[in-house]
């Protein structure tokens, strides 16, 4: 007879991977605490109920019994309760209680009284005795053992309660990781830094060999949503590496000294499993700078986490095979001795992308969905001028859930519109709905926008105006897309870009004759760009070539930190100059607007009944919008220069050619 194979395995439920982090089984309420509980609830309540007593002499409750005071009695062998007739009242002529007194075993008066008396007496177990007695001893030690038996429980394997210093790392195995670095785009050059970490990792004798040694340390930095968490999971994806990852927070605990014993311990487990990766995001919130603090003083526990993060990366073991990857958007704000060399010696910056990158970011994510063959991803890099990665995976995204929202076979380039105007203005408000003469003013102050912009030489060209209300407090908005990438900024381009701004205060200036509170926003952007061209850019002729914005801006988040370090007087002087260009760039959108009357009055009508214009119903409204004749001298005299500077290019590559064919005959 055959043999009889026996059963598989059962499948652990538990992933390998959490299996000792869950506690042991059975680790949660157990059934004896909840007896327990049942115990002191039901001790708690009969405590509650219980009758009380007046505590008495014995004579005071025999004269009582005398007085015919008293209905009924129970009596033990050390204590006698008497139980008072309704209504009736003691000597001071207050509502008699019942009564408790201590027995007197050598009288023997008591009970002939109460048969004289008539009164109805039994007996009664004395509570100090017995069961009672037994459950006022017991009932302590059965709570202090059922507290050991918690703590026991809490303290054994895979316990709970005592791992305050214990690493919060998530631990990703070799084969959990399944990003690499064809799914990363956008970020080439930090790409390309970091494939020397994978290299690294996967044949270390290559570099051995020849002395070179690794940085220990690779910092990422740039803003946020440009992949910087995704980037260090691509290396360890590459690399066939453990990876640890963990935020700075998980570092700070209410315990004193839990942050430093977290470090210690992170860095056991990653030396243990080497070669490994060791990933901190938001590392600022553990390496601010040391000896930065505010009025109400330092804080030793952050300070005492850094302390031991910079003496671990001191101490490695070069042949340790551990790489530590961080991600900040503030390195402004980090401790120098974590940047020196030895440490996290190489910053990599991962920027938000370019035209192309944005292009070949929207490859990846489209993939993921249907498209319609109408949709142009060019059209759409173009029009995301400034979004990070993450921007424009929302955006993808957002497109997808329009088009299933209508019920659609695929994502079209409407879709994709409709996303890019929700990201950047925010949701559409239905149930918002303005007054005629609102919405009027919404319409001139949204067109005063569009036709100063198309009248200045180097403004962006304006895609789309609505004067539907969005997003937060919008009442409508002009979107302007870039046509390239821009680093460099001249101040004749930053004054149109303010004229542009106040184009719908200017708009409804000229035809209202007064101003609504609808330019708030356009105010604030305007103002702070003129600031900056006075304080940072040097471009006051008052003030010279002097930067006198002394506070620390951070790189990629709009906040400043420290004070400024000028005089009362160049303070005055800095704001007399914001108001002057504020004042001349407000002039020149009042002429361009008065220049085009006309033109405002009939595009606002038509806005008013569409709401909406784009493509090329605005194209031909823009067409018709006349430029003042010293901004077109000025557009003239600069495609002058470019002429003359393209023409002096090609002449000296005329020349450069010419000599080296030269020196190619001689020889």
């Amino acid at each position: 007879m055959a043999s009889r194979k026996p059963d598989p395995p059962a499948p652990d439920p538990v992933p390998p991977g959490l299996r000792g982090r869950l506690g042991p089984p059975g680790a949660g309420v157990s059934w004896v605490f909840v007896l327990a509980l049942v115990v002191l609830v039901v001790l708690l309540m009969q405590s509650l109920r219980a009758p009380t007593y007046d505590e008495t002499e014995y004579s005071t409750l025999k004269g009582h019994v005398q007085a015919d005071r008293i209905e009924r009695v129970e009596l033990s062998t050390t204590l006698i309760v008497a139980y008072p007739v309704e209504g009736a009242l003691d000597d001071e002529g207050d509502e008699l209680l019942p009564l408790r007194a201590l027995r007197v075993a050598e009288d023997d008066t008591l009970l002939p009284l109460l048969e004289g008396k008539g009164i109805t007496y039994k007996a009664f177990r004395d509570p100090n005795c017995g069961g009672g007695l037994i459950g006022l001893l017991f009932l302590p030690l059965i709570l202090l053992t059922l507290f050991w038996v918690f703590m026991l429980r809490r303290v054994g394997p895979g316990a709970q309660a005592m791992t305050f210093g214990k690493s919060k790392a998530k631990l990703y195995g070799e084969q959990e990781i399944s990003v690499r670095f064809a799914d990363v785009a956008g970020v080439d050059e930090a790409k390309e830094e970091l494939e020397e970490v994978v290299a690294f990792l996967k044949s270390p004798e290559r570099f051995r060999r020849l002395g070179a040694k690794i940085p220990r340390g690779v910092m990422l930095v740039g803003p946020p949503g440009t992949g910087k968490t995704l980037l260090a999971r691509a290396v360890a994806g590459e690399a066939g590496v453990t990876f640890f990852s963990l935020s700075g927070s998980d570092f700070v605990e209410m315990f004193v000294g839990v942050g430093a014993a977290r470090v210690r311990d992170l860095f056991e487990q990653a030396k243990a499993k080497a070669p490994a990766i060791i990933f901190l995001d938001e590392l600022d919130a553990i390496g601010k700078a040391r000896g930065a603090v505010g009025p109400m003083g330092g804080n030793d526990e952050r300070e005492q986490t850094l302390n031991a993060l910079l003496v671990e990366m001191d101490g490695f073991d070069e042949r340790a095979g551990v790489i530590v990857l961080a991600a900040t958007n503030r390195p402004e704000t980090l401790d120098p001795a974590l940047l020196r060399p030895g440490r996290f010696d190489r910053q990599v910056l991962v920027d938000r992308p370019d035209r192309l990158g944005r292009r070949k970011i929207l490859d990846i994510h489209a993939a993921k969905i249907v498209l319609d063959p109408d949709v142009d991803l060019d059209e759409i890099a173009q029009q995301t001028t400034g979004f990070a990665g993450a921007d424009l995976a929302n955006v993808v995204n957002e497109a997808a859930l329009l088009a299933a929202r209508r019920d659609g076979a695929s994502v079209t380039m409407r879709d994709f519109s409709a996303a890019i105007e929700r990201v950047i203005a925010g949701l559409e408000k239905k149930n918002r709905r303005l007054t005629p003469s609102e919405k009027e003013i919404v319409a001139y102050h949204e067109n005063g926008h569009a036709i100063v912009a198309c009248a200045l030489p180097t403004s962006d060209p304006v895609r789309r105006i609505s004067i539907v209300p969005r997003g937060m407090g919008a009442l409508g908005y002009t979107f302007q897309v870039p046509l390239e990438d821009r680093f460099l900024l001249t101040a004749r381009q930053l004054e149109d870009r303010i004229c542009g701004l106040l184009g719908g205060r200017a708009a409804e200036l000229v035809v209202f004759g007064e101003v609504s509170t609808g330019a708030q926003n356009d105010l604030q952007r305007a103002t702070d760009i003129a600031r900056r061209m006075v304080m940072e850019f040097g471009m006051s002729e008052r003030l010279g070539l002097v930067h006198l914005a002394a506070q620390r801006r951070s790189l990629f988040l709009e906040d400043s930190l420290g004070s400024s370090l000028y005089s009362d007087e160049t303070a005055r002087v800095i704001d007399e100059e914001v108001q002057r260009v504020i004042r001349a760039c407000f002039a020149h959108a009042v002429a361009i607007l008065e220049h085009n009357r006309a033109l405002l009055q009939d595009m606002s009508l038509h806005l008013l009944r569409a709401e909406m214009l784009e493509g090329a119903a605005l194209a031909s409204w823009l067409e018709r919008v006349e430029t003042l004749p010293e901004d077109a001298a000025w557009q003239q005299e600069r495609q002058d220069a470019a002429g003359r500077r393209e023409t002096a290019r090609m002449v000296q590559e005329e020349a450069r050619r010419f000599a080296e064919s030269g020196a190619h005959e001689t020889s």
